[in-house]
């Protein structure tokens, strides 16, 4: 007979996580505040209670992203280009948005980016605020709206759209003065009204001089308030207070990523100012360091805040199409290995496939991308794990469901141990193991192992966080007998999904 505080069997389809939860007194959703009175281990413990917004838990789910990088940039072989292009350059021969979407979603990518204006300031919609813009190339007479027919076709195979807008624009003479915040701001609302539901608004952290020899102090908050007002279930990306930079642009996130990370009193006194809004902060400071969120990390915290990485990284050399580089596509296979160090490391991929001047993806990129889907669906759709047990009572319908919505919240926090048991004679090489994120992210360390023919158990892989999703690869393991064991824990973890595969 099960034990009754062996763990706690948790059925999402039952319990409202979207409102507010309170504990001693607080709400806890995606920030907590640490007072003066906490101990070490209270700090340890409200840690363990934060949790995604719902915007966040959408958006994490997603997995993977698209960036589009396509303008100005495509036309003149450029990457950054310097604001003074001739509209008409734009010209895409045989512009197919559609065929994007189609090859995407086929390579199972649930979201598209469109870089809306890079730091040139060309615009890819007919807009009211400046001349460098679509309706003043020859492209389709003036008629052209490259966000509009984007929008539409993600809309068309139902996967998110959202948009990059450059805050730096090298094109706008006002850049510099408050005059181009309020310029920024129309650029804003026109994305945001004109096209429909907008799941994502990027915004990165370029800052040069403008044409007028000045450098902007964006309005960040003003913005932030903004889209929170318009498009309430967007995210707010990187320069953002929903989800920031994984500190590279290599599709390699941390091997310890922490979703929850410390706001300190320096940062705090300079992000609210007036705002009420407590999910609306100014990113400031570095958040590229190798350690963000470990208990060192969380010394001096005035407040925590859920904050997961978007991990980014080009399909290509470049960000935009250059026809040099049709030879340097990443493959499938080693789009995997990316996938692995991003999503496998409690991040989202965020991959960019710039399209061709005719305004298609190249055939090389296709392949890779439909490629790559292709292996993630062959390797995952098999868990080999036949049985799992925790204090020898079977969990297996609830690890092995591929779902979130069940999961397992253990009675303590460190030496936890599932038996696995797996089919004879199979063999694995990948582990994925979930935490229940709705609850927060709690474990801290963590190991498979194998038992030998000698009986005795072998290590084959370990690991520190798991958050969302962790995957971690060995070398081809033969064997029928495993246990997976959590060493240590912030607080009880809630483990949704555990599953060993093999990739070919």
């Amino acid at each position: 007979m099960m034990s009754s505080n062996a763990f706690i069997k948790i059925r999402w389809s039952t319990f409202l996580l979207l409102l507010p939860w309170s504990i001693f007194g607080q709400s806890y959703i995606q920030m907590v505040q640490i007072d003066s009175s906490d101990t070490y281990e209270d700090v340890i413990w409200k840690a363990a209670h934060v949790v995604p917004s719902e915007r966040q838990l959408v958006w994490q789910q997603l997995e993977l992203t698209a960036f589009i990088h396509f303008g100005m940039n495509t036309f003149t072989d450029q990457e950054w280009g310097d604001g003074n292009e001739n509209p008409n350059l734009f010209n895409p021969g045989s512009l197919d948005v559609d065929q994007w979407v189609r090859t995407l979603k086929n390579g199972g990518f649930r979201q598209i980016i469109l870089t809306a204006k890079h730091h040139d300031g060309f615009c890819l919609w007919p807009t009211l605020t400046t001349n460098h813009a679509i309706q003043y190339s020859k492209w389709q007479g003036g008629k052209g709206d490259i966000v509009k027919e984007v929008s539409l076709a993600c809309k068309k195979h139902q996967i998110g759209f959202g948009v990059y807008l450059s805050p730096w624009d090298r094109n706008a003479s006002s850049f510099g003065t408050e005059e181009y915040n309020e310029l920024f701001k129309l650029q804003l609302s026109e994305l945001l009204t004109n096209y429909g539901e907008i799941a994502e608004v990027w915004f990165d952290g370029a800052n040069g001089e403008g044409p007028n020899g000045r450098k902007q102090n964006y309005d960040f908050q003003r913005w932030y308030q903004y889209i929170r007002n318009v498009q309430p279930k967007a995210t707010i990306a990187i320069m953002g207070p929903d989800i920031r930079w994984v500190g590279t642009e290599t599709g390699v996130g941390r091997a310890s990523e922490w979703s929850v990370i410390p706001l300190k009193d320096s940062i705090i006194n300079r992000c609210w100012n007036g705002v009420t809004d407590q999910s609306i902060f100014l990113p400031i400071g570095d958040r590229t360091e190798e350690d963000l969120g470990s208990r060192t990390q969380l010394e001096d915290a005035t407040k925590l805040i859920w904050y997961p990485a978007e991990t980014d990284v080009s399909i290509r050399p470049g960000w935009f199409y250059h026809q040099q580089e049709d030879e340097k596509v990443k493959t499938g296979p080693a789009l995997f290995e990316i996938y692995k160090s991003s999503v496998g490391r409690n991040g989202v991929l965020l991959l960019n496939v710039p399209p061709t001047r005719e305004g298609r993806i190249h055939p090389n990129d296709s392949m890779s991308i439909v490629e790559f889907g292709a292996i993630i669906r062959n390797t995952f759709k098999f868990n080999r794990i036949s049985s799992i047990r925790y204090d020898q009572i079977d969990v297996s319908t609830i690890l092995t469901d591929d779902s979130l919505e069940t999961s397992l919240t253990l009675q303590k926090k460190d030496t936890i141990t599932f038996e696995i048991i797996t089919a004879e004679d199979d063999s694995v090489n990948l582990l994925k193991v979930q935490e229940n994120i709705k609850l927060g992210q709690r474990v801290e360390k963590f190991m498979l192992e194998k038992m030998e023919n000698n009986g005795l158990w072998s290590p084959v892989c370990e690991g520190t966080t798991i958050g969302y999703k962790r995957i971690l690869s060995f070398s081809t393991q033969h064997g029928r007998r495993w246990r997976f064991t959590i060493l240590s824990s912030r607080y009880h973890p809630a483990i949704a999904e555990i599953g060993l595969y093999k990739q070919y």
